[in-house]
């Protein structure tokens, strides 16, 4: 009988990585769980089950540059976590450093903290999705 990839992974690997990225979270200001979920364009109860060692929900690896950047992890806290995840998720190729360079968007202030939140996610989930789109197709290129 085949074996599931979460019989495969190590049963405390997952509560591992989340006890860590919980830890720093708690120790930044204020406001940095509804932020995560702002860039990541998803609700505070997503952010909540991947930040929770309880629930196995694992983080998608496409979400921890957000996360490094965002949470401000040091040198040594992003070492210790992608050590952490590779350890629950060793199929899983995390780059040392992202390749990709930084810009900034000025959005206009509509006003509102909702609709402020609602546009800066909106605008981070079309940035990513662009990215993932020219990844693919570089990915793509790779294999021919």
């Amino acid at each position: 009988m085949a074996q599931t990839a979460a019989s495969q992974t190590p049963p405390d690997a997952v509560a591992a990585y989340k006890r860590l990225l919980a830890a720093i979270i708690d120790r930044r200001p204020s406001g940095t769980r509804q932020r995560l979920a702002t860039a990541l364009a998803k609700n505070r109860s997503f952010v909540s089950q991947i930040t929770s060692p309880a629930y196995p929900t694992p983080i998608p690896a496409s979400h921890l540059p957000q996360i490094f950047e965002l949470c401000h992890f040091s040198a040594a806290e992003r070492l210790e976590f992608t050590r952490l995840y590779a350890r629950a998720h060793p199929r899983k190729v995390l780059a040392e450093k992202p390749v990709r360079a930084a810009a900034t968007v000025d959005l206009p202030d509509l006003g509102d903290e909702t609709k402020n939140r609602k546009l800066h996610g909106l605008v981070s989930a079309f940035v990513r999705d662009i990215a993932r789109l020219i990844e693919d197709d570089r990915e793509k290129g790779k294999r021919r």
